[in-house]
């Protein structure tokens, strides 16, 4: 039930006593089970990343994606090192925590700490990090650090025409909220942006779901998950 004011108006929650903006999000280092996220480093991580983006064959895993494909390390070193320094879109390689491999990467970005919101995006698995827990514990780790930090919204935004990009939204446990008509247009094309979140009040079940799946004990000797994310998520919400 909503708070009512002194004129009968409904208004919002109100904010923790002594609450206060978030701090700026770093350059930090998590390292996790399967996956390590460190801060982008073009020379050291850019090779690897091109030939591991390159086991796509058909460049289709650039196409919702606002750079790219590239046809050689050259013009993709170009991109990576003027990204690899910005701020906002502040950009992570994603490591095999096991070998050091790069095999993607993603950014914290459209960084509001004043209304401690903070957007998770410009994420680019390689087909060594895709459908493996290295891109469900990726997303984890960045969540986690956010909401450690003091934000109280972490979001997801794609195109709304990008289907896995929504799906794999949906089964991290962020909530659809809508979608934004002529939100942006890119590559000469105009896009309609589907909005998601995760807000801190949500984040402790789901945090609690996502951990265990992670758990090595949720896949089989084959690597076989034996509960289902989302099955993991709707009963931690409960």
């Amino acid at each position: 039930m909503s708070r009512l004011n002194e004129f009968g108006q409904p208004i919002g929650d109100a904010l923790p006593d002594g609450w206060t903006p978030p701090p700026l999000p770093s350059r930090m280092t998590l390292a996790g089970r399967v996956v390590k996220i460190v801060p982008m480093d073009a020379e050291a991580h850019g090779a690897a990343l091109y030939e591991a983006f390159k086991l796509d064959e058909t460049d289709a895993g650039w196409t919702y994606m606002a750079n790219g494909p590239y046809s050689c390390l050259a013009d993709f070193m170009t991109w990576l090192k003027t990204a690899a320094v910005a701020t906002d879109p502040m950009l992570f390689s994603f490591l095999n925590a096991q070998s050091g491999q790069p095999v993607g990467y993603g950014a914290l970005m459209r960084i509001d700490a004043r209304m401690a919101c903070i957007e998770v995006g410009n994420l680019r698995m390689s087909p060594l990090q895709q459908r493996t827990p290295m891109s469900t514990e990726a997303i984890h780790l960045l969540a986690d650090y956010a909401f450690k930090l003091g934000y109280r919204r972490f979001e997801w935004k794609c195109d709304s025409l990008n289907a896995p990009s929504r799906t794999a939204a949906e089964r991290l446990g962020f909530t659809y909220e809508g979608t934004f008509r002529n939100a942006m247009h890119y590559k000469g094309r105009s896009r309609d942006t589907a909005w998601f979140s995760i807000t801190e009040d949500e984040w402790p079940a789901i945090r609690e779901a996502q951990q265990a799946w992670l758990a090595p004990d949720n896949f089989d000797q084959n690597g076989i998950q034996k509960q289902r994310l989302a099955e993991l998520i709707q009963q931690a919400r409960g």
